[in-house]
This record gives structure tokens, sequence and C-alpha cells, in this order.
């Protein structure tokens, strides 16, 4: 299927389901829905890194900490989380992604969903999808550190970041 055609809950600012329509009149009208974030770090702590593909809807050959995407009609975000996660990742098998925080993405621009963002550790060799990943990499929390100045990342991501930064010191 293409990912312009799959159908999205559409929500309200309390992310209430108010319609569904598919995803690329979704992008195109600036409709609020779902999304879900998913860091992912190996054995060793690292951090999942990629650069998504230059044929993506939204933030094309950008850079992200997180794997995820958009929850489809009618799906949870833990279910979504998962799918995301082992689509992305290349992996079957995952430990259900462990929730931490919801917050409403918004860039006064027409980009607004509201965002879940979870946790998972994946300790699967990984193989991504060549769809959605470009390069990948897992990398220390210095080198990301070091790289969110120098490489250019998706706003959403980058906001989900700091979000999840603030949430661990206690912010």
């Amino acid at each position: 299927m293409n990912p312009a055609d799959e159908i999205l809950d559409i929500v309200d600012e309390d992310d209430q389901v108010v319609g569904r329509c598919p995803r690329g009149e979704a992008y195109a009208r600036g409709l609020r829905h779902r999304c879900a974030f998913i860091e992912v770090r190996d054995a060793a702590g690292r951090l999942f890194v990629h650069r998504r593909t230059a044929t993506k809807l939204v933030f094309p050959s950008l850079y992200d900490v997180f794997v995820g995407g958009v929850v489809g009609a009618g799906e949870s975000y833990d279910e979504a989380a998962l799918r995301e996660a082992e689509e992305e990742l290349g992996v079957s098998g995952l430990p259900q992604p462990q929730f931490l925080f919801k917050f409403l993405y918004d860039d006064g621009a027409g980009n607004s969903w509201w965002s879940a963002v979870y946790e998972v550790r994946c300790e699967l060799p990984v193989r991504p999808q060549a769809e959605e990943v470009e390069w990948h990499g897992f990398l220390s929390d210095e080198e990301v550190g070091r790289r969110l100045a120098e490489w250019a990342w998706v706003p959403d991501g980058r906001a989900a970041y700091e979000r999840l930064r603030a949430f661990r010191s206690g912010r």
C-alpha cells in the first residue's frame, strides 16, 4: 500500500478521535493525528540513530533518534509502537516498548500530532527497512550530543528528544 493511502484517526486537541482520512490528505490539510516515537538502545546502551530516506512523505533525508511513525486508524499507541519498531528495525520478537509519556507536537506550520514516546532495548541484529532508513548506527549518548549540532534532524524527533531528556532529569 502507498503510505499516503493509509487511513489515520484524526484527533482533536484532547487526543479524542473526530474523524478518519488517508495519511496524504491529513498531511496536506494539516489535520492532527497520532504518532509513536520509540527510543531504541542496544545491549551496550547505545542509541539507534538513522537517516530517513529521500522518499519519506514528511521530513525526508533528515536524521532521527527515534523509530516510529503514524498510528493507524483504530490502532492503539502501544500496538503502533511495537509494529513500527519491528518494521523499521527489520526484526521480529522485539519486547513491547515501554510507554514513557505523551505530548502534542505542533510546529505552527500545519504539522500537528499527538506523540507517544516509548523506549525499548533491542538485542537482536537489526536489518532496517530500506524504504524508511537510508543510514543507521548505534551511537553513544556523547556521540549523539555532538551530532545534534552537526546533522539536520527531524524537528518532531528533536522536540521529543528534548522532552525525553527533561523527563528523565525530572524537569
